[in-house]
C-alpha cells in the first residue's frame, strides 16, 4: 500500500491502482505508477486506450472510482487544493479565449492561480520568455498559429511555476517544425520538473521522453524506461542471402530456428528464439553444405513492431 513516506526525496506523483469506468466500459482498470522529478513520462496506447481518462483524473477534473493519488505528498482527493497547486495541466484543446490578447489570457489565468498583481506580471515576463511568447503579448490568442496557441497552453500551465505538469497530446495538430519546436520545449521544462504526457505517436514518445508507459483497454501493459523498451529490439530473425540454397525444410532443422520464410531470389529470414545466436552454426553448415552465403544480416523488431505486439497483441492473448 502506498503511504505518504513514498513521497518523500524526488517522487512527484504516485498513483495506485486507480480506476475509472464510463457507463459499462472499465476506461481505466487499476492503473498504478511513480513520476520521479527529471522524469519525462510518456502514455502510449491507441485511441481509446485509456490516456486522456486517466490524466484528467491526475489533473483533478475527474473523480476516480477508485484508487489514490498523490501529487507532491498531498492527497488529490483529501487535499484537493494543495495538489492541484503543484499541478500544471494542458488539456488537449487548450482553455483559450480568442478574443483576449495573450497578455489578457495569462493575467487571467494567473489571477485565477492565487497570484497578486506584482506576482502576476512577475510570472507573465517568466513563462513568455520561456514559451518563446516575449513578442505576441498583444496578439489575439485567436489569431495566432496553432503552434503558438499551444505554447500559451503551457505557459498557462507554468504561471503558478508547478513541480508537475501534465500535457495531453501537447501535438496533436501541429505541423513537423511547430511539433519539434514544442518538444524541445517539453524537453526543457522536464529537466526541473516531473512531465506527463499522453500521446497516440511512438516519435513523439522517442523525441521527447524518458519513460514510457503503455495503456491498452485501460490497463498498463508496460511501464518503464525507454532504454528498456529499446532492449526489446534484440535481434528477432536473419534475413541470409544463398546462391545455392538447401530445402527450406533443411533450414527449418538449424539449431534454434523456428520458422522461415522464403523471400525469393535465394533470400531467407530465419526467426529464432529469443536471446539465441544462430549465426555461427549457420556459417558452419553454409561452408559444410556449400550453400554459397552471400548475405548474413540480424534484423531488429522496430519500435512500432513492439508497440503493435504490446497492444494488438496483448488484446489478443485476452
Amino acid at each position: 500500500m502506498l503511504v505518504e513516506s513514498v513521497m518523500t526525496g524526488e517522487t512527484l506523483v504516485a498513483v495506485e491502482r486507480l480506476s475509472r469506468r464510463h457507463g459499462q466500459t472499465q476506461a481505466v482498470d487499476a492503473v498504478s505508477f511513480t513520476l520521479e522529478r527529471g522524469q519525462i513520462l510518456g502514455f502510449l496506447g491507441l485511441n481509446g486506450a485509456g490516456k486522456s481518462t486517466t490524466m484528467r483524473m491526475l489533473a483533478g477534473v475527474l473523480a476516480p472510482d477508485a484508487g489514490r493519488i498523490l501529487i507532491d505528498g498531498a492527497d488529490l482527493l483529501d487535499q484537493p487544493r494543495r495538489a492541484k497547486q503543484a499541478i500544471g495541466y494542458l488539456p488537449e484543446q487548450p482553455p483559450l479565449y480568442r478574443e483576449s490578447t495573450v497578455d489578457e489570457q495569462l493575467c487571467y489565468s494567473a489571477r485565477l492561480h492565487g497570484l497578486d498583481r506584482a506576482a502576476s506580471h512577475r510570472a507573465m515576463a517568466q513563462v513568455k520568455a520561456r514559451c518563446g511568447l516575449a513578442n505576441v503579448g498583444q496578439r489575439l490568442t485567436g489569431n495566432l498559429s496553432k503552434g503558438y496557441r499551444q505554447r500559451v497552453g503551457i505557459a498557462q500551465a507554468l504561471l503558478h511555476d508547478p513541480p508537475v505538469l501534465i500535457l495531453d497530446e501537447p501535438t496533436a495538430g501541429l505541423d513537423p517544425v511547430q511539433a519539434r519546436e514544442i518538444r524541445a520545449l517539453i524537453r526543457e521544462l522536464g529537466r526541473e520538473r516531473g512531465v506527463i504526457l499522453s500521446t497516440h505517436l511512438l516519435p513523439e514518445v522517442q523525441a521527447t521522453c524518458s519513460h514510457v508507459q503503455i495503456m491498452q483497454s485501460g490497463r498498463l501493459v508496460f511501464a518503464g524506461a525507454l532504454a528498456e523498451l529499446q532492449q526489446r529490439r534484440q535481434s528477432a530473425c536473419l534475413r541470409i542471402g544463398l546462391n545455392a540454397p538447401p530445402p527450406v525444410v533443411e533450414l527449418a532443422r538449424l539449431p534454434t530456428i523456428t520458422r522461415v520464410e522464403n523471400l525469393g531470389g535465394g533470400q531467407f529470414r530465419l526467426h529464432h528464439a529469443a536471446g539465441a545466436a544462430p549465426a555461427r552454426a549457420l556459417l558452419d553448415q553454409a561452408h559444410v553444405g556449400g550453400w554459397d552465403l552471400w548475405e548474413l544480416t540480424p534484423e531488429r523488431a522496430s519500435l512500432e513492431q513492439i508497440f503493435v505486439e504490446l497492444t494488438l497483441g496483448w488484446e489478443t492473448a485476452e
